[in-house]
């Protein structure tokens, strides 16, 4: 019996799979950020010292994409998801029953080691089974699951922190976690090419001038967008908006990226991917610009959405860029773009924490808007010039 295939020409199965694994990953990575201000308080701490668990975080996460990823080339794609979320279950299982902050730290940084892993490996195995002409069709899919992984994560670590405990939030993607390390083992192998050393992946990652390019230009976008998005519900909670709404309304971020990334699903082949991230990037300023005129609910609603749509489509471009840089090695340039994208986001996290603390939040985004030109520019130029 034939298997049904998935519009991305994998089988359905295969392609569930796949996004289930970006679906877990990315609801562990965004589930903190409006959990922060109400963790500080229970636990009877500072929030520079809360946002280092997401700095922690996004800083491991980045750290350890190249070592996922040459382990991806030379091992292979499901081994490296399923090791990997079987690690990342039991750290999540530490940081519910953390009994202080140093523990918390400490074991969301563990945390955001084990699932890097996830998606580098999603994006280098539709980068091995799905032709380039297509590829960023299934890019956006699995964009989109990203984006609901986002947005439910977001939702309801607001709502259960508030109503429940914030420690539920860490048990649930630990739990997800556990059952995928077993269900993984049915998905398919895909071919790569043979890895003589455990370096060569790397060296020939290394070896292009594009590769270094794009790498750069993931940084100042992971700064830009995913290091000053952390401060979206923060920004409300300050103001005396309850965790969960402003839980909800970071969370619409989730739903500005799925409703975009349909829609650049019909623009790949014909509109110039150069066009499309800079139609991004025009979302991003507009984003930012709105959040440091007012804090307001309404103004961050339309910034939450707006940048959801700057991420749809600037990212999954770029992000379709990067996975056609260095075939030989394709695992180990992802995991290298991922490691300037997430050291971008832990970095610009880690250096807003102190004007956050003294809500300093209308400043941080003017900022914010001010370095997506430069990002929207480099992008935009580069995809342009590549050949």
């Amino acid at each position: 019996m034939t298997a049904t295939l998935a519009p991305t020409g994998l089988p359905a199965r295969s392609f569930w799979l796949l996004r289930a694994a970006s679906f877990i990953s990315n609801f562990d990575r965004f589930s903190i950020a409006p959990m922060l201000v109400l963790i500080g308080t229970q636990l009877g701490v500072p929030l520079p010292t809360v946002v280092l668990a997401a700095s922690g975080y996004y800083l491991c996460y980045g750290l350890m994409q190249p070592v996922w990823g040459v382990l991806s080339d030379r091992i292979g794609r499901v081994w490296v998801m399923r090791f990997s979320f079987a690690g990342a279950a039991l750290a999540a299982v530490v940081s519910a029953l953390a009994p202080n902050a140093t523990v918390l730290v400490a074991a969301r940084a563990v945390a955001g080691g084990f699932f890097a892993a996830a998606i580098a490996a999603t994006l280098t195995y539709v980068g091995d089974t799905v032709p380039a002409e297509t590829r960023q069709r299934s890019l956006s899919d699995l964009m989109t699951t990203l984006a609901l992984g986002t947005a439910l994560a977001t939702l309801v670590a607001g709502a259960l922190a508030h109503w429940v405990s914030w420690r539920v939030v860490f048990l649930l993607p630990g739990l997800l976690a556990a059952y995928l390390a077993v269900e993984l083992r049915r998905l398919p192998e895909p071919q790569r090419e043979p890895v003589t050393s455990v370096l060569a992946p790397v060296k020939a990652v290394l070896s292009s001038g594009w590769q270094w390019y794009v790498m750069a230009v993931a940084f100042l976008e992971g700064a830009v967008l995913l290091g000053f998005l952390t401060y979206v519900a923060p920004a409300l909670e300050d103001q005396g908006v309850p965790t969960a709404l402003a839980g909800a309304v970071s969370a619409l971020y989730g739903v500005g990226a799925m409703s975009a990334a349909q829609l650049v699903k019909r623009l790949v082949g014909r509109v110039s991917p150069a066009v499309i991230i800079l139609i991004g990037g025009v979302q991003m300023v507009l984003a930012y610009l709105v959040a440091s005129a007012s804090l307001a609910t309404p103004a961050l609603v339309v910034t939450s959405l707006l940048l959801g749509g700057g991420w749809s489509f600037m990212h999954s471009t770029i992000q379709s860029w990067a996975t056609q840089l260095s075939p030989t090695a394709r695992a180990t340039g992802v995991a290298l773009f991922g490691v300037a994208l997430y050291v971008g986001s832990a970095l610009a996290t880690t250096l807003a924490a102190p004007a956050a603390e003294h809500q300093g939040y209308q400043g941080l985004f003017l900022l914010a808007a001010v370095l997506a030109v430069p990002l929207t520019a480099a992008a935009a130029l580069g995809r342009a010039r590549y050949r």
